[in-house]
């Protein structure tokens, strides 16, 4: 029976996935593991520091007073009144996937995927 992947390494290869965008067959190379695996464990490492963090990094405000503070944070950081978040996107450029024809492409004459952030007045 061979031996389970450590965490430590899910780990290393799912953030070089999420940091680089490298397919599993350039991470299978890299990391001396099988794509089939990658593809299985990649989903679960990302499922489990969504649960890690979510309570950290992706709270919510739950009273009025708590949505007035976030207004309050932005109008003194920013100068930007009654605001409660920001949004912000940016085309990451790729290699456009084998067989995806138009579906990547952009009007910037590349293809890419967008990345989407909301952040509170202090990049949370």
């Amino acid at each position: 029976m061979r031996k389970a992947i450590p965490p430590g390494e899910r780990l290393a290869v799912t953030l070089r996935f999420l940091a680089s965008g490298d397919s599993y067959k350039s991470l299978s190379v890299a990391f001396r593991i099988a794509p089939n695996t990658i593809s299985i464990f990649i989903p679960e490492v990302c499922n489990a520091i969504y649960k890690a963090l979510k309570s950290e990094y992706l709270k919510f405000p739950t009273n009025e007073q708590q949505w007035k503070d976030i207004a309050a944070k932005f109008n003194e950081r920013w100068n930007f009144p009654n605001c409660i978040g920001s949004v912000h996107g940016k085309h990451v450029v790729m290699k456009a996937p084998p067989r995806s024809g138009s579906t990547f492409y952009n009007y910037k004459g590349t293809h890419s995927i967008v990345l989407m952030a909301i952040a509170d007045a202090e990049y949370k």
